[in-house]
């Protein structure tokens, strides 16, 4: 039977250090604020705005929602955009993607300021990913799966990991993040000839695809680690991950749920980038 890695005790895990990182801050006279923009009321937003909100506030930095109407022109939502970023009393800025059809997120992500970037959305950040840089932010969700495997003492190092999926959100950066770490990583995706046998080759098995359940028993590796990043909907309305999880959890030596897994530490990977993000921009003050 496989060990489950539970998302709440990694977040229980960070806490900690991070209200002292918030605390050392503010005896600076440094409060460090998270804004939000949301373009409209979708419900995977405001569901993740609820749980963001009541990590900030566990672990004292401050948080604010700038909400936009559904229908807000480019230029005008441009303009929102830009005060945020140039609000020194601002030191993350986490935009929800993805914006309404008719938005371009090009220029806000081209102007946004790197220290600001808490969730990998400039080229700044996203090249310090690629080249190794730890002083960027990598994308939150990524940046979760490393520390859900550091709290569980699985290191990478020398290891086959495969990563199944190929986003700038998740697939891609988890590849870079785990290749920094030693792994020895195969990125593939839905198109990859024979996905099966490289799934079953991983001594690591990261699923990052976005499809419900694509990944089964028959591709999943005796004794292989199993991190699950998928959120999807199955047919009968009930959340679930890229991995089918009752199958799968026979064969791996550990793995992740969902829900309750690698979400549940991206609010607390964000925390820490404001936190980051703070400290950086009083330096640079």
């Amino acid at each position: 039977m496989s060990t489950i890695m539970k998302g709440a005790d990694v977040a229980k895990a960070m806490k900690e250090t991070l209200i002292l990182e918030t605390e050392e801050l503010k005896k600076q006279g440094i409060h460090p604020c998270l804004a939000m923009i949301r373009v409209g009321a979708r419900g995977d937003d405001l569901a993740y705005e609820r749980g963001a909100k009541k990590r900030m506030a566990m672990i004292g930095i401050q948080c604010r929602t700038i909400e936009l109407p559904d229908d807000i022109g480019q230029e005008a939502f441009e303009q929102e955009f830009c005060k945020a970023n140039a609000d020194r009393s601002i030191h993350g800025i986490l935009l929800f993607r993805p914006l309404p059809a008719h938005l371009s997120e090009e220029n806000v992500r081209r102007i946004i300021h790197p220290y600001k970037d808490v969730d990998c959305m400039s080229a700044v950040n996203i090249a310090k990913v690629f080249s190794g840089d730890e002083t960027g932010f990598a994308p939150c969700t990524a940046e979760a799966v490393v520390r859900m495997l550091e709290h569980y003492q699985i290191d990478p190092k020398g290891k086959k990991v495969t990563v199944v999926g190929r986003s700038m959100v998740a697939g891609k950066p988890i590849s870079m993040l785990l290749l920094d770490r030693h792994g020895t990583v195969t990125l593939c995706h839905t198109k990859t000839a024979d996905l099966k046998e490289e799934c079953k080759k991983a001594q690591i098995l990261i699923a990052a695809a976005g499809r419900a359940k694509m990944i089964t028993e028959e591709m999943a590796g005796e004794g292989a680690v199993v991190v699950d990043v998928g959120i999807n909907v199955d047919p009968d309305g009930h959340l679930c991950g890229d991995v089918d999880f009752e199958q799968v959890k026979e064969k791996a030596s550990y793995i992740s749920p969902v829900p309750g897994g690698v979400g549940s530490v991206t609010t607390s990977v964000l925390a820490s980038h404001v936190i980051r993000g703070a400290r950086y921009l009083h330096t640079e003050n």
